[in-house]
Order: C-alpha cells, then sequence, then structure tokens
C-alpha cells in the first residue's frame, strides 16, 4: 500500500499488502457470519492515525451492529441489508505505525488508546482526535477495556447524573462493562454507591468499592426502603415505574442501555416511554450517546493513574476466537470486559 496522505512514519515493506482480520458481509450471530481473511490495510485521513492493533474490546454495541439490530440500527446509516464495515471492532490499544500529514499529536512508536475503525484487526485506522496515550500502568489488553465502557460511564455520571460527592447512587449492571466503571467513578466523584448484580458476582462489585451490594435474585428492587439522587441504569431491563420509585423526589434516572425494545427500535422504544412517564414529573431523566473524544480519555486516564479506577477483565481471547467472546458476552456470562488480545 502506498499513500500521499502518509506523514511521520512512511510506509514499510513489512506493512505493505494484506492484514488478518475478522469480516463479515452480511448480518447474523457471530458464528454464522463472520470469519477470519486477509484484507488490504486501512488507508488513513490527513487527520487519521494508523494504529498496530494490540488488543481490542467486545461491547453490546459489537453484537448489535453485527447482527443489525435493532432495525433502526440499520436505517441510521450502517447498512440496509448488509454491514457498509466489513470489520467490526471500536475499542483498541496499540502502537502508532503512521499518522496523517495533518497530526502532530502522535508520532510513529506512540502507545495509544481510545477509538478506531474496524479494531478487530491487526491495524486500525482513526481519527486522531479519539485517541488518548496510553495510561502507563495498564497493559495492552487492560487499556482497550476502558473506552467506550469507561467514556459511557464517566459521561452519565459526570455530564448527565451530574454526581455530587455524598449523594446516594444506585448503578443498575454494576458488574458489566459499563457498570465496573460506574461505581468507580461515582465513588472517585465522592458518592455513597449501591450496585445490583447477580449472585454471583456480589463480591466482585464490592470489590470494586460499592458501600452496598444488592443480589437483585435475593432482593426486590422496588423494596429497598431508599431513595437515591441518581439511579444509573446499565442493565436495561427493569421497569420505568421500578426505576423511579427508587428515586428521591428531584432525582435523576440516567437509562445507558437498552435490550428488550424489540427488533425495530431495541431501547428506543424504553427511552420513548420513559420521556411520557417523566415529561410530568420533578424527577428528571437523562439519555445519551456516549461521545468519542480524546479529552475525556485523558480523565479516565488521570482516574486510572491515581489508582481510582481500574478495568476489569473477564476473559481474553485471540484474534480468531473473536466470534466466540461475541458469544459469551452475548450469553451474559461476563464480569467486566471481554478483549481481544492480538499480543
Amino acid at each position: 500500500m502506498s499513500s500521499p496522505q502518509l506523514a511521520t512514519a512512511d510506509v514499510t515493506p513489512e506493512r505493505e499488502g494484506t492484514m488478518r482480520a475478522i469480516v463479515q458481509d452480511r448480518y447474523g450471530e457471530a458464528d454464522e457470519v463472520l470469519r477470519e481473511e486477509e484484507i488490504p490495510l486501512p488507508e488513513i485521513g490527513d487527520g487519521d492515525v494508523l494504529v498496530r492493533v494490540r488488543a481490542a474490546a467486545v461491547d453490546r454495541g459489537v453484537w448489535h451492529l453485527m447482527t443489525g439490530l435493532a432495525y433502526l440500527i440499520r436505517l441510521a446509516g450502517y447498512g440496509v441489508r448488509a454491514p457498509k464495515m466489513r470489520v467490526r471492532g471500536t475499542d483498541v490499544a496499540g502502537v502508532v505505525e503512521a499518522v496523517g500529514k495533518d497530526v502532530s499529536s502522535f508520532r510513529a512508536g506512540d502507545e495509544v488508546f481510545g477509538f478506531g475503525a474496524g479494531a478487530f484487526a491487526e491495524y486500525a485506522a482513526a481519527p486522531a482526535d479519539t485517541l488518548a496515550p496510553k495510561p502507563r500502568n495498564l497493559t495492552f489488553a487492560q487499556a482497550a477495556a476502558v473506552p467506550v465502557s469507561a467514556l459511557t460511564a464517566l459521561q452519565g455520571v459526570r455530564d448527565h447524573g451530574r454526581v455530587q460527592p455524598g449523594q446516594r447512587v444506585l448503578v443498575i449492571g454494576a458488574s458489566g462493562g459499563v457498570g465496573t466503571f460506574a461505581v468507580q467513578i461515582a465513588k472517585a466523584f465522592g458518592a455513597e454507591v449501591t450496585g445490583v448484580c447477580s449472585t454471583s458476582k456480589v463480591g466482585l462489585v464490592r470489590s470494586l468499592g460499592a458501600d452496598r451490594v444488592v443480589d437483585y435474585t435475593r432482593e426486590d428492587l422496588a423494596r429497598l426502603g431508599q431513595r437515591f439522587d441518581v439511579v444509573l441504569d446499565a442493565g436495561g431491563n427493569r421497569s420505568i415505574t421500578v426505576l423511579r420509585r427508587s428515586l428521591a423526589p428531584h432525582g435523576t434516572l440516567v437509562l445507558i442501555g437498552g435490550e428488550d425494545g424489540g427488533r425495530w427500535l431495541g431501547g428506543m422504544d424504553r427511552v420513548l416511554r420513559a420521556a411520557l412517564v417523566f415529561a410530568f414529573s420533578r424527577q428528571r431523566l437523562a439519555t445519551y450517546v456516549c461521545k468519542e473524544n480524546a479529552a475525556d480519555l485523558v480523565v479516565l486516564s488521570e482516574l486510572v493513574e491515581s489508582g481510582a479506577v481500574k478495568p476489569v477483565i473477564d476473559r481474553t481471547f485471540p484474534l480468531g476466537q473473536v466470534p466466540a467472546a461475541i458469544t459469551h458476552l452475548r450469553d451474559g456470562h461476563a464480569r467486566g470486559k471481554v478483549v481481544i488480545d492480538l499480543g
């Protein structure tokens, strides 16, 4: 491959040609549509960075884009009949291989993490403003576990929940990718945190610093006898009525995810219903889409390097086992993050 857009690091013979990647040409489940293939190296624009991928992470968004569910995703520009982009994966950690001519923030050899297009491959392209230097105290696998889940948690706690010191915060889905970060970030902001999870994950959530852990298989969320200033719902399957009853009179509900809205609208159905319920309430509803940006990655790096936040990795898989990794996450087995380790 040759391109006049590359700067700082020239294209080398070792990088010319192809790379290993996990690709798909139609929508479906992992074992039906994903396969390993040799494909051309990604091209980069003037403001982009080419990253040699050392690790990538799996999240629920990967499953949604792979299956094309809910159908609203296809209408949003990802491809109506088939995915426009063949390679899945967004969270990436690796080493800068080359940069576009307008990039001055990175150079070849820098260790970075952030958001890259097609991360389930040996190389991925990323806009420079969606990357940041890798936290010094993390491995590549740990760093790859951070971007989308931790940024979603940070923006939910800080920007939409507006969590303040001393407030009571309830995190539903506390053992998942977003939830494990939300518990830690809310604690770092000085909140009193209650985490909700299943029996087998109580110890994990307690180890993250939660002041109280609720096992939803044994305790009814509607009968906790406590109201919360902020409820962060990263589980996505509690009724809006139950969530409202858990809120203080002027509390805030932050909806982070939803998996039970059907094949057409998915979680958006739940968001619309919640908006109607909260329309005439003193309580506040917040919904959002994570904004990928380098500034928040730097904030997360500071929290990680200070010891206030640590990524939780459930399992790592090699590149060739991406289908198994996605299935593991889909089936609800993961405690924290699932990571693809390219070594």
